[in-house]
């Protein structure tokens, strides 16, 4: 089995590697992994239906390569574990806002309004909050959360606290410390 991951952060561009993948004859050897951080949950649940040669293909992201699962790891574990388990109704308004909301989280983490400038101190400083780092230094002095960033991060704590795995960490930070 191969895999491809597929991060355009762009739905038409996405599309185009399903339907290449469709008509290349070997979509049952090829494993689609989504990097689209902005569209997480959508890209796990759809499946894409490509016409090829009078036959209909069918897809699915099997998992994510993704920055965001730098954080929060344990949910994103929960998460991907209940859409291979058929969790979802992927039409439900729910499963949507869900879908947003982790959309929302991955903005703050990568500083999507000052065009990912702090995208790396941005998890580093989840990182911290969570025990793991002393700081958000990176090898890069110049680089720095980004004007406005901690509180974005601060906000979307307190907004979606059912997407944290701050417990879980603070539950074995000293064993894994040790």
């Amino acid at each position: 089995m191969i895999a491809i991951k597929i991060a355009p952060f762009s739905r038409y561009q996405t599309l185009d590697v399903v339907r290449a993948v469709a008509e290349s004859g070997r979509a049952g050897e090829i494993a689609l992994y989504t990097g689209n951080d902005d569209n997480i949950l959508v890209d796990l649940l759809s499946e894409y239906a490509i016409p090829v040669c009078g036959e209909v293909v069918k897809k699915r992201i099997v998992g994510g390569l993704l920055g965001h699962w730098a954080v929060w790891t344990k949910k994103a574990v929960e998460l991907l574990e209940k859409v291979h388990h058929g969790a979802f109704d992927e039409n439900t308004p729910e499963t949507l806002t869900l879908a947003h909301q982790i959309t929302e989280c991955n903005a703050a983490f990568f500083d999507a309004a000052n065009h990912f400038a702090g995208c790396i101190t941005g998890l580093h400083e989840v990182l911290r909050r969570q025990g793991l780092l002393e700081g958000t230094e990176t090898l890069n002095p110049e680089e720095a959360l980004s004007p406005g960033q901690k509180e974005e991060i601060d906000r979307v704590y307190a907004a979606y606290p059912h997407l944290n795995d701050d417990a879980f960490v603070s539950e074995n930070l000293e064993r894994w410390l040790a």
